[in-house]
């Protein structure tokens, strides 16, 4: 019995231990749900496309070194081997300190590697080496294929390959085919007074100009003056093949009479940073920015660019080079008339963007328009470029002798630079560096420019370069602080678009303008206090500004961002307000000066206001779940698009929907933006809120109220999606040689998945195909690009289906035996139904909205689709007994698009894993908390001037009305043919899922089988210990009780 006793109480011990293990064992595998990862890649191991195992990465150390010691110092702290090796780099910098090294690290050893170099004390971080391909007549992405090389967008072409491009409408200013241009031989040093300076003696002398492109031969008759070539790529040659390089120096510096230069006594540094191939590396740009901080250039010229701003080393390398007093001026992009399409780093606020104009004026259709795309979608972008010039049939030198035209906003941005080489010679070479930095030359720039007449702010910046003015400003400089721009009036159209085409009122989200501080007395100023509103009059009052901005100013820039709206007591205002905006800013002093610098920014502001508007003419866009490249590889909508096969322009009312702004404002809507969460507004206040092409995932509470929205409040619901097919997003996927990584799209043209949860408790749910094809309405004749269908709609509703191909891979071989039979099938791609008492309108396709790839425009199937949700106007031909359903449309749940489990979605998502809180864009009254129907639910609520409402019945109420809702299960989203078992056998093989779980099963579930093993083992211990007790007989009662 004693053998038998001793077994039994050894057994539940064991278990214990059991359970304790399997505790800690389920916590170790939770732990990936919290992991952050920066791209969205999928590893394919071992050797890439190219045959290569190596991948190179750029460790960018805290301090400035010799390359050496930075490299004994990962020898001493890595050990040698260990799949890593050091990379000589032999170019010009070698004699100077540098602040970051170059390594090879086997792919099979990467992720090892790679981690412990970025935990180095002395380690700042570890980036993949980026390669950049340019072409002069193409972007990265061909067929639908990506180039090899860092994408980037289009560079110059010649008047002969040139396209025309057919979509004026998508620009605000106005284009004029059909008038004659000035001649092509044109000196565009004349067009701008650039001889009248010459007969001053100012030609550019001393003035270090870097051209950083693809070289220029030394013997190059049109260059007097060439003091340094230099190389940093990996072929042997210091000479132009291309053409390009010594085109850019001849704008800048040459002295042929038939292609003159700005400045031809300005002493030229070219630097090689593109193969004949047009390829280059992030590490050459390093390097050569090194050396031209190390050799202090003036200036800098940089005709490249693209769409990824988040290149950390690349970009902050720029504020590395403005901050020692380089100034750099840069091509805003040639991916014009698009709005949304600025490149960086012309975008950048230290920098001299450049657009481009042709001979009469009027903006480039190739020049990119802005606005930044860096602060949306939870702010709002700023102005740029900063100004225009001619960059249409400029002549230039070619790379041995003679003169050829090209035109882009790489021919704009040398026509910048060589005006800056001359206003930089006009300063005495002692008196330079006190007056002249990047700050004061954009302030003379800015402030001199001459505004276009037509074009908007967004397309012009501060407009044509006016050389002469410019100079006159700089005769005076005395260093300050500046705001551009330092006038916003919104009666000013167009150039105040889209500000002036919709004004101000009370009860509206926050009206956004993004400026940017000039700080022309030192790199480093700092904000002494926080920006004040001084209106002019007793009415200035009515309007309420909350203020953001930087608080330290570096390198001589940053921004003031003012949320605007108008107070509850001027709702039944009408007129103007007006006043200003001061800041004060400060620096430290100069050598020899014993007090700081001061200076008082001013911001003048001229605002519209009208009364609040009627529900039914309030619509509101959301922004909030919008997700763009970068960061993530976000497709695009139109797959019929191969060349541009990234989602990059913003998807704004004010960048690539703003032709959809300016109609909805024409129709007499008023449309306001919503960049936080949907318990972030007030429903009773809008006819509809407008959903397009969102990529995000929603939050539990949003689901919520939007239904009771909807069913309880009367909003309208207008959906806009886009495809989503698993199989080919799989297949869109491209080994990126930037990278040395597999690239694939994180969710498809929308987040049909998304929208399904957020639509289920309308029984309303889209599909995974992809249609194509032609249809009309109404004699309206509509292109269908590459949207999805309708799955699941409820009885009573409305529906509009049309033969359309589908071109997604599962469809392929329907539609191969559709053809061979009688045709194809109507698919349901429009639906409208009444809910409660609200209405919801849905259609499978944005691109008939977005200008960025549209065909054909669908802006009065929109408006028809508003007249509904908003005022329950019925259009007899959407609303005819034919399209009405008698029966549901419905599929099961396995048939329901899934999501992705191969990409880790959290790392894009202002959702998943995310606090849900209003953000600086919503009301004011909202700020910080989360929202409107959390914190008051269940209770009657006021909000400032408006009645009492009942909300007592809560979100979960319904109403009379017999519109019978399926509840979403918005705790448990599963793919098809997932089980509970697949889930947790996926959890306990570490798979990464496609979206975390219910956020406590982050920690809940882990922490709560750990307490029970815990628990579970202090139990049979006490067991234990009092047999032991009553074996020996003790009497020890106080263990007992413990």
């Amino acid at each position: 019995m004693a053998a038998r006793r001793r077994t039994s109480s050894r057994f539940p011990f064991k278990s214990a231990v059991f359970a304790a293990v399997i505790s800690i064992f389920l916590f170790r595998y939770f732990a990936p749900f919290r992991r952050k990862e920066t791209l969205t890649l999928v590893s394919e191991g071992g050797k890439n496309e190219t045959g290569r195992n190596n991948n190179n990465y750029i460790v960018r150390f805290r301090e400035y070194k010799k390359a050496e010691d930075h490299r004994r110092y990962l020898e001493s702290e890595l050990g040698l081997g260990g799949g890593w090796e050091w990379i000589e780099r032999r170019n010009p910098a070698m004699k100077f300190a540098t602040d970051f090294g170059l390594v090879a690290v086997e792919g099979s050893v990467a992720e090892r590697v790679v981690g412990e170099i970025g935990k180095l004390e002395m380690v700042k971080d570890v980036n993949v080496d980026v390669s950049y391909k340019r072409e002069l007549l193409g972007g990265s992405f061909s067929d639908g294929k990506k180039r090899p090389g860092k994408i980037f967008t289009s560079m110059s072409f010649s008047e002969d390959e040139e396209r025309h491009h057919a979509v004026a409408e998508t620009s605000n200013s106005s284009i004029h085919w059909g008038r004659e241009l000035l001649a092509q031989k044109s000196q565009v040093t004349s067009l701008f007074g650039a001889d009248v300076l010459w007969s001053k003696g100012y030609t550019g002398a001393k003035v270090k100009m870097a051209i950083f492109d693809t070289g220029i031969r030394f013997d190059h008759p049109h260059f007097r003056n060439i003091k340094e070539r230099t190389n940093w790529t990996s072929e042997d040659t210091l000479n132009d093949n291309l053409g390009h390089g010594t085109f850019v120096a001849g704008v800048i510096a040459g002295q042929d009479e038939e292609c003159l230069g700005f400045a031809p006594d300005a002493e030229i540094y070219a630097f090689r940073v593109f193969t004949d191939a047009q390829v280059s590396y992030t590490s050459w740009f390093l390097d050569a920015f090194n050396y031209a901080i190390a050799t202090k250039m003036d200036v800098l010229n940089l005709s490249i660019g693209g769409p990824d701003f988040l290149d950390l080393p690349f970009v902050e390398k720029i504020w590395e080079i403005t901050a020692n007093n380089i100034i750099m001026v840069s091509a805003i992009g040639n991916d014009g008339p698009l709005y949304g399409t600025l490149n960086n780093p012309a975008d950048q606020s230290d920098v001299i963007g450049v657009g481009g104009i042709d001979y009469n004026d009027h903006i480039a259709p190739f020049s990119s328009r802005g606005m930044s795309t860096w602060e949306i979608p939870h702010g709002y972008g700023r102005v740029k470029p900063d100004v225009v010039a001619y960059g249409k049939d400029i002549m230039g030198s070619k790379i041995s002798s003679g003169c050829k035209s090209l035109s882009g906003t790489s021919v704009a941005s040398p026509v910048v630079a060589g005006v800056v080489c001359l206003l930089v010679s006009v300063i005495p070479e002692s008196d330079r560096k006190a007056i002249l930095n990047p700050a004061s030359m954009k302030q003379a720039l800015v402030e001199g420019a001459a505004k276009l007449s037509g074009p908007n702010l967004y397309e012009q910046g501060a407009g044509r370069v006016n050389l002469l003015e410019s100079y006159e400003i700089l005769k005076i400089y005395q260093p300050r602080a500046t705001i551009f721009p330092g006038i916003l009036d919104f009666s000013d159209c167009p150039y105040s678009w889209p500000f002036c085409r919709q004004p101000l009122y009370a009860g509206a989200m926050p009206i956004m303008f993004n400026a940017t501080i000039l700080n022309g007395m030192g790199v480093i100023g700092y904000v002494e206090s926080p920006p004040i509103w001084n209106p002019s009059d007793e009415d200035g009052n009515l309007l309420n500004i909350h203020f953001t901005y930087s608080e330290i100013i570096w390198p001589w820039t940053g921004y003031i961002a003012l949320h605007m709206q108008i107070k509850e007591e001027g709702a039944q205002f009408s007129g103007e307000i007006e006043g200003n905006v001061t800041l004060t800013i400060y620096s430290p002093p100069s050598p020899g000066e014993k007090t700081k610098r001061r200076s008082t920014c001013v911001l003048h502001l001229k605002l519209q206001v009208v009364p609040t508007p009627p529900r039914s003419k309030r619509i509101l866009w959301d922004q909030f779940h919008n997700i763009k490249y970068p960061p993530g590889y976000i497709p695009r909508d139109s797959l019929d698009v191969r060349n541009d096969i990234l989602d990059w322009h913003g998807d704004h009312l004010h960048t690539n929907f703003h032709i959809m702004f300016n109609m909805l404002r024409d129709a007499g809507y008023y449309v306001e933006t919503l960049g936080s969460p949907f318990t972030c507004f007030d429903a009773r206040h809008y006819g509809t809120l407008l959903l397009v092409d969102l990529e995000d995932e929603y939050f539990a509470e949003e689901i919520e109220k939007l239904r009771d929205d909807v069913i309880n409040s009367g909003l309208g619901l207008a959906v806009f999606a886009e495809w989503y097919n698993v199989d080919t997003m799989v297949k869109m996927r491209f080994f990126d040689d930037n990278t040395r990584s597999w690239w694939t799209p994180v969710t498809g043209g929308a987040n049909v998945p998304g929208l399904n949860d957020l639509l289920a408790p309308f029984g309303i749910a889209f599909g995974d195909k992809i249609l194509n094809g032609d249809f009309s309405i109404d004699g309206e004749q509509s292109r269908y690009a590459s949207g999805t269908d309708i799955v699941r709609f409820p009885s009573g509703g409305y529906v509009h289906g049309f033969p359309l191909l589908d071109s997604s891979e599962s469809g392929a071989t329907q539609n191969v035996l559709s053809n061979s039979g009688s045709g194809k099938a109507d698919s349901p791609i429009l639906g409208l139904v009444e809910a409660g008492e609200g209405r919801i309108a849905v259609y499978g396709d944005s691109n008939c909205l977005d200008s960025s790839h549209m065909v054909t425009n669908c802006y009065w199937l929109l408006k028809k689709l508003l007249d509904f949700t908003s005022s329950s106007a019925r259009d007899p031909l959407l609303f005819s007994p034919s399209a009405k359903q008698d029966m549901a449309i419905y599929v099961d749940d396995n048939q329901l698009p899934s999501r992705r489990t191969d990409v880790n979605f959290s790392s894009y998502s202002a959702v998943l894993g995310q606090d849900l809180i209003c953000r600086r864009d919503s009301r004011f009254e909202v700020w910080g908390t989360k929202g409107y129907n959390l914190h008051v639910r269940g209770r009657n609520r006021r909000l400032p001037g408006y009645p009492i409402i009942d909300l007592g019945r809560g979100l979960n109420s319904t109403t009379a009305n017999p519109f019978k809702v399926k509840h979403s299960k918005v705790t448990e989203r599963r793919n098809k043919g997932d089980t509970q078992g697949n889930h947790l056998l996926g959890i306990l093989n570490g798979d990464e899922l496609d979206m975390p779980v219910l956020v406590g099963s982050h920690w809940l579930v882990p922490a709560a089988i750990a307490i029970t093993g815990v628990l579970l083992f202090l139990s049979i211990w006490r067991i234990r210990q009092r047999r032991r007790r009553r074996k020996r007989g003790s009497g020890s009662g106080r263990l007992g009780n413990l």
